[in-house]
C-alpha cells in the first residue's frame, strides 16, 4: 500500500509516517517508479509506534523496542529470551515508576484544587447568605 492509504488506515498523517520511515520505525519498499509500497504488517508497526509514543518514550527508545529482531518486543510470549531485548523489562519499569509518580503529583494536586474549591464555595455561599439578612 501507498504511504496514503497508510495514513488512512493508521489515522496518521502523511509527514508523521514519513519522520517514522526516517528514524526506522516502519518500513517501505521503493518500487521502481520510486514510490514507497507498505506491507499489511507496518499497520501495527504504526498503531505500535503511536501506543508507546502516546506513554512518552522517544523514537530512539521505540525503535529499540520495535527492532528486537525485526519484530515489536511487546508481542513476543517470552522476550527475556531475546538477548538484544533485554533492557526492555528495564525501560518499561522505568516508565512505570514515573507514571507511577506522576499520577501521584496528579492525586495531590487534584486534592488540593478540590480544597480550594470547597473553600471558595462556602466563602460564596456565607456572603450570599449574609447579603440576604
Amino acid at each position: 500500500m501507498r504511504i496514503g492509504e497508510l495514513s488512512e488506515r493508521t489515522g496518521t498523517s502523511v509527514r508523521s509516517l514519513r519522520y517514522y520511515e526516517k528514524k526506522g520505525l516502519i518500513f517501505g519498499e521503493r518500487l521502481d517508479n520510486d514510490y514507497r509500497d507498505f506491507g499489511e504488517t507496518q499497520v501495527e508497526r504504526v498503531r505500535a509506534v503511536q501506543f508507546y509514543l502516546g506513554l512518552g518514550l522517544s523514537t530512539e527508545n521505540i525503535a529499540g523496542i520495535i527492532n528486537c529482531n525485526g519484530r515489536d518486543a511487546s508481542l513476543e510470549k517470552d522476550p527475556e529470551t531475546n538477548e538484544e531485548c533485554e533492557g526492555l523489562l528495564i525501560l518499561y519499569e522505568e516508565k512505570l515508576s514515573e507514571i507511577d509518580e506522576q499520577m501521584g503529583s496528579l492525586s495531590e494536586a487534584r486534592s488540593r484544587l478540590k480544597e480550594r474549591i470547597a473553600l471558595f464555595q462556602e466563602h460564596r455561599d456565607g456572603t450570599r447568605s449574609g447579603a440576604s439578612r
